[in-house]
C-alpha cells in the first residue's frame, strides 16, 4: 500500500518537499552584453557550423545569405509603408462615416487642459564660441595641461593572482586584492569603456575612478597605460600642475570649460588628477597655501553632472595619502575606488624576473629567485625597478658570462630604500572599509545586505511591539 502511494505521488509534486533557501551573500547583476553573445552563438550554429568551405578558397560572399538579410529588411520597409497606408484609410472610413452621420469630424489630438509646457534648461554657455578646436589644443599643450602618455601597455603592469584569498575568506579575514584584480578591474572600468562606442553606451556609467595605494605600486603607470591602451587624451589637472595657471575665478571657469571641451571632442579623453588628496584637504598646510589646491572643489562635481552618458570621458585620481582628506567630499566625486596593494610574494616573483631580463640580465641557477621574492616583502614596483637598474648597469651586463647575478647582490641596494610596512598597508584597507564602497561590499561579503532595512518598514510601531 505504501509504494502504491510513494508511486502516485511522485518526489516532484509532493508539498512536504522545503524549498532551497537563497544563499546569502555576493551577487551578480544581470549581464548586458549575454544577449549579443547568445545570439552569435545562434547565429554560428544555424549558419555557419555545418557549412563546408573547403572549396571557397578565396573566402568570396555568400550571395544567399545576403538576400535573406536584404529580404527582412524590405520586408520590414514594406510593411511600415502597407501601415501607414491602412491608418491613412482608415481615417477617410472614419470621416466619411461621421459626415453620414452628421457629426462633427474628430481632429487630431486635443491639446490637454493644464498642461504646462516644461522648462527649458539653460544651456551652458560656450565661452570659447569664436575659437576652433585647433587653438584650444594647442593652448592647452603650452600651458602643460595636455600631455603625451608613456608608452605603457596594461600587460607591463605586472602581477600574478593570489590564490590564497578563498583560504582567508574562509577564516574571517579579508584579504587584499592581488595585482591581477588591479589589473582586471582596470580594464573593465576604464579600458574597455573608453575604448569602445558599444561596450561605454551598455556598461554602468563610471565618470570617475580613484587609485588609491602606497607610493611605487604603479598608479600613474596605470593611468598611461589606460591612454595608450585606448588611443585616449591625457589631461593632467593635479594640483601641482595647476599652480599658477588661470589665476582667479574666471580663470579656473576658462581652464576647466577648455580642458571639457578639448576632452569631449576628441574622445577618448582621461583628466588625471595626481594627489588628488590635496583637492579634499580637511585643513591646507601653511607650506602649500600659496599653492591653493582646493581650487577645484567646487567645481569639479559641476563638470562630472555635465558628462553624459555618450561622453567618453574619465577623471581618474590617483592618491598615496587619503587619510588626510574629507571623506565625504571624496566620495562624492570619486564612484568607484580601487585599492592597490604592495605586491605579495606571487607577484615579486615574477617581477623580479621579468624585470632583469627587460634590463639586460639573465635569469641562472646561480639566482635564487624564491630567496629573492622572499627578502623584498613590503617593496614596491618602483623600489624592484630601482634597484635592478641600479645592479644591471653596462658594465655588470658584460660580466654576466663570467660572474652571474646572485641574490645577493640585491640585498644592499634593497636596505638602502625604505620598504612599505604592513601597518601602512592596513591603515588603507581600514580607510577603504570606511567609504560607503567599502561598506557595501563588507556588507554584501557577509550576507547583511538588506537585513537593515525590516525595521525600518514598521517604523515607531515595530519598536514598540519589539519593546512588549
Amino acid at each position: 500500500m505504501v509504494n502504491e502511494m510513494l508511486l502516485l505521488c511522485p518526489i516532484n509534486d509532493c508539498s512536504f518537499v522545503e524549498p532551497q533557501e537563497e544563499e546569502s551573500g555576493l551577487k551578480m547583476l544581470p549581464s548586458a552584453f549575454l544577449g549579443e553573445l547568445e545570439v552569435g552563438h545562434k547565429t554560428f550554429s544555424e549558419v555557419w557550423q555545418n557549412r563546408t568551405e573547403s572549396k571557397n578558397f578565396s573566402q568570396r560572399h555568400e550571395a544567399e545569405l545576403i538576400k535573406e538579410e536584404k529580404r527582412k529588411e524590405i520586408e520590414v520597409e514594406i510593411r511600415l509603408q502597407v501601415d501607414e497606408l491602412m491608418r491613412q484609410e482608415l481615417a477617410n472610413w472614419k470621416l466619411a462615416v461621421d459626415k453620414d452621420k452628421g457629426g462633427k469630424a474628430k481632429g487630431g489630438a486635443k491639446k490637454k487642459k493644464g498642461s504646462k509646457s516644461g522648462k527649458k534648461k539653460k544651456k551652458d554657455k560656450d565661452l570659447t564660441a569664436d575659437r576652433n578646436i585647433e587653438s584650444l589644443y594647442q593652448e592647452l599643450v603650452e600651458q602643460g595641461l595636455l600631455k603625451q602618455s608613456d608608452n605603457v601597455k596594461l600587460q607591463d603592469y605586472l602581477g600574478d593572482y593570489s590564490f590564497l584569498g578563498t583560504t582567508l575568506r574562509q577564516t574571517d579575514i579579508e584579504p587584499m586584492p592581488s595585482l591581477s584584480d588591479v589589473r582586471q578591474v582596470i580594464a573593465l572600468y576604464a579600458v574597455l569603456p573608453l575604448g569602445s562606442q558599444v561596450v561605454h553606451e551598455k556598461a554602468p556609467l563610471v565618470k570617475a575612478i580613484l587609485l588609491a595605494g602606497p607610493a611605487g605600486v604603479g598608479k600613474k603607470m596605470l593611468v598611461h597605460a589606460i591612454c595608450q591602451e585606448t588611443g585616449a587624451n591625457l589631461f593632467d589637472l593635479s594640483p601641482l600642475n595647476l599652480a599658477g595657471k588661470y589665476p582667479g575665478k574666471s580663470g579656473l571657469a576658462m581652464m576647466l570649460h577648455m580642458v571639457f571641451k578639448v576632452a569631449r571632442l576628441m574622445q577618448p579623453s582621461v583628466v588625471w588628477i595626481g594627489d588628488t588628496e590635496k583637492m579634499f584637504y580637511k585643513k591646507v598646510p601653511k607650506e602649500e597655501k600659496e599653492l591653493d589646491p582646493k581650487r577645484l572643489k567646487k567645481d569639479l562635481p559641476k563638470i562630472l553632472k555635465s558628462i553624459k552618458g555618450e561622453d567618453r570621458v574619465l577623471v581618474v585620481g590617483t592618491t598615496h595619502d587619503p587619510f588626510n582628506a574629507d571623506l565625504k567630499s571624496l566620495c562624492k566625486v570619486y564612484t568607484k575606488i580601487i585599492l592597490i596593494p604592495r605586491p605579495d610574494y606571487a607577484s615579486r616573483y615574477v617581477m623580479w624576473r621579468q624585470l632583469i631580463k627587460k634590463n639586460g640580465g639573465q635569469v641562472t641557477a646561480a639566482l635564487d629567485m624564491s630567496s629573492l621574492a622572499k627578502i623584498s616583502d613590503g617593496y614596491t614596483q618602483g623600489h624592484m625597478v630601482q634597484v635592478v637598474r641600479s645592479i644591471l648597469t653596462e658594465r655588470r651586463v658584460q660580466q654576466l658570462a663570467k660572474r652571474p647575478l646572485s641574490a645577493a647582490e640585491f640585498v644592499a641596494p634593497l636596505a638602502k630604500i625604505d620598504p612599505v610596512f604592513q601597518d601602512e598597508e592596513e591603515a588603507l584597507k581600514n580607510w577603504y572599509a570606511k567609504t560607503p564602497l567599502g561598506k557595501k561590499r563588507a556588507k554584501a561579503a557577509s550576507g547583511m545586505e538588506g537585513e537593515e532595512e525590516a525595521p525600518t518598514k514598521g517604523g515607531k510601531d515595530a519598536k514598540k511591539k519589539g519593546k512588549k
